[in-house]
């Protein structure tokens, strides 16, 4: 049975350390930029990296990660990064504006 764990990444600071961890996820699990996997006998072997990815009917791999901030322009460096085509667009969620000055 393959355990399954979702990433919560919320702010500034937890969507860019998420991104960072994503990537680092992909070159070690031998996932290109665009969610696909070399397939070769070695690679096949190893089912470990499905606990943190899920593979689409297109035979893509989709990081398991919800990534939410009040401000846009986090969610849009990731929506513009290298690694864009893996995220899928329903998990980033950003607000309209930031939540500067908003005091309790």
């Amino acid at each position: 049975m393959v355990r399954e764990v979702l990433s919560v990444n919320v702010g500034q600071a937890g969507v860019q350390l998420g991104q960072d961890v994503w990537n680092q996820y992909c070159g070690e699990h031998k996932i290109h930029p665009d969610g696909t996997r070399p397939k070769n006998k070695k690679n096949s072997e190893d089912q470990s990296f499905q606990t943190f990815f899920e593979e689409t009917g297109a035979g893509q791999y989709v990081p398991r990660s919800l990534m939410v901030d009040l401000e846009p322009n986090c969610i849009d460096d990731v929506k513009n990064s290298p690694y864009r085509n893996i995220f899928h667009p329903e998990f980033l969620l950003a607000g309209k504006e930031d939540a500067a000055n908003n005091f309790a």
